[in-house]
């Protein structure tokens, strides 16, 4: 497989520390790409702006915007800052970013979005309302951002990721539980996808291969969520 799929091309990651981020420095390094990787705190309203300013050209903004699903915390009892912090971490910094991105996007007519999400953004799941509603909201943003700046051949999708190995999300100590074991009898495939297998299908969706995918968010769970 060549490691050239990505050759020249100036890839910003977001939250490059925690998530996705790590595996995708990594691999999209490999595939040629030069990785701005960002670790600033995205929630303050002008960080956005100020990171396109500073890193220059981006043919790829990959946003990896992410946080706890606090699992188990139900609508009726949620606390306002919890609902809060999870659109301040993964809503209104994919909205900051992409619209200070796209000016230069636009100008090149060319470009590359591409945001790591959640299948909880797809398919309903109870016990964590607040977190599935964030995802929902990247969903939409992204289906509808992706058609208006299709015409400038730019193309902005969203992985909608779940069982896929992380220490947050799925720890050793949850992993090796039966109730873990139960939870994987709902994935059809039987096991957590890699983090390296993700990253490889992101690869794709910033790669020239993946021109004609326009505001799609596609599941990547293993029969999870279709």
């Amino acid at each position: 497989m060549s490691q050239n799929r990505l050759a020249d091309k100036r890839v910003l990651v977001t939250q490059a520390d925690a998530y996705m981020g790590p595996i995708t420095c990594e691999v999209f390094a490999e595939q040629g790409a030069e990785v701005i990787a960002d670790t600033s705190d995205l929630t303050e309203p002008s960080r956005a702006a100020a990171l396109i300013e500073e890193v220059g050209t981006v043919d790829v903004l990959v946003a990896n915007l992410a946080a706890p699903a606090h699992l188990g915390v139900a609508a009726a009892e949620m606390p306002d800052d919890l609902w809060q912090t999870m659109f301040d971490v993964m809503v209104h910094p994919l909205h900051r970013l992409t619209k200070a991105v796209l000016p230069q996007m636009m100008a090149h007519q060319q470009g590359k979005i591409l945001v790591y999400g959640s299948a909880t953004g797809v398919k309903g799941m109870a016990g964590i309302t607040a977190y599935s509603s964030a995802r929902h909201a990247q969903v939409g943003y992204v289906r509808s951002t992706g058609i208006e700046i299709a015409p400038h051949n730019i193309q902005m999708n969203l992985i909608a990721q779940n069982f896929v190995e992380n220490p947050v999300y799925f720890p050793p100590a949850f992993t090796q539980t039966p109730a873990f074991q139960e939870l994987l009898k709902n994935v059809p495939a039987g096991r957590l996808a890699t983090a390296h297998e993700d990253a490889m299908f992101g690869v794709f969706l910033a790669s020239n291969e993946s021109d004609f995918f326009v505001g799609q968010a596609i599941p990547f769970s293993g029969g999870w969520a279709q």
